[in-house]
């Protein structure tokens, strides 16, 4: 299947790659298919959701242990059940980032995490209940508490 999008150009994507999150990501209710692109700089975390159905719609996202060491939150048993997840291995979890022209002010949302059962290609973004996440945490910010839990584990 060719898709054609604004940022990647023409892309070939296999059927069988296509990621269903069958409400939709919260503001894009109507976009349910995306396919998952590599970043090719294997160095770089960071990587890009691609609506199939809108190829003006990309998401840059970042799996969230990377910006947070301790990321910790309970996935909710009706998001296990609606994505038939049977192992935790089954899942991936990734954050969206915002990226502003000021890299220094990039932004992950922490509080609403895109889970992605990987046998099935189901996922859905899961709005948290925990109140010590928000849908803005500055990235650079992250990494230096990264840095200083680091330290304090190391002591």
């Amino acid at each position: 299947m060719q898709l054609e999008t604004k940022n990647f150009g023409t892309l070939e994507i296999e059927e069988n790659k296509i990621i269903h999150f069958p409400e939709g990501i919260p503001g894009f209710e109507d976009q349910n298919r995306y396919v998952f692109i590599q970043n090719p700089e294997e160095s770089v975390p960071f990587h890009w959701l691609q609506s199939v159905d809108d190829g003006e719609l990309a998401f840059v996202v970042v799996n969230p242990f990377l910006c947070r060491l301790d990321y910790e939150f309970e996935l909710p048993q009706s998001v296990v059940d609606k994505l038939e997840i049977e192992t935790p291995e089954d899942l991936k979890l990734y954050s969206i980032v915002k990226v502003p022209e000021k890299i220094e002010d990039m932004t992950i949302n922490l509080l609403a995490p895109i889970v992605i059962n990987e046998k099935n290609n189901k996922a859905q973004q899961v709005v948290l209940s925990e109140n010590q996440y928000h849908t803005r945490h500055r990235v650079m910010d992250e990494f230096k508490r990264n840095e200083e839990l680091s330290k304090e584990e190391g002591k």
